[in-house]
């Protein structure tokens, strides 16, 4: 009959051997992980800044086309209210526009600023 080793000693004999083994690769695998979660990391805010990017150009867009079509919009009322009911509502309107056109440049500013913020 063969001589019994008890457990504990085969544990004692294979646990260094498997240390030197098991240690570099266990390494190896936290060192990858770790370097493709931070290269996902790394890809996620770059998308992130070129959606922002992207918004803060469609935004400006839609306020360059606010400003156009309220230029416009502006230059035919004008036309409409000097062949209108007298000189009082012509005043009126003007101060209304006025009011209406500093409201606006508020926004572009506000909008401005945001952007080069971020």
């Amino acid at each position: 009959m063969p001589p019994v080793v008890p457990p504990f000693l085969v544990g004692l004999i294979v646990a260094p051997l498997a240390k030197r083994l098991l240690k570099p690769l266990v390494r190896g695998v936290v060192k990858t992980s770790v370097g493709i979660a931070m290269e996902v990391k790394k890809a996620a805010h770059e998308a992130g800044e070129n959606i922002h990017d992207l918004a803060a150009e469609v935004a400006a867009d839609m306020v360059a086309a606010q400003i156009a079509s309220g230029d416009a919009g502006s230059r035919s009322g004008d036309g409409q209210h000097a062949t209108g009911n007298g000189a009082s509502s012509g005043a009126k309107d003007e101060a209304a526009d006025r009011t209406e056109g500093d409201a606006r440049a508020a926004k572009i500013r506000a909008a401005a600023g945001a952007g080069k913020a971020n």
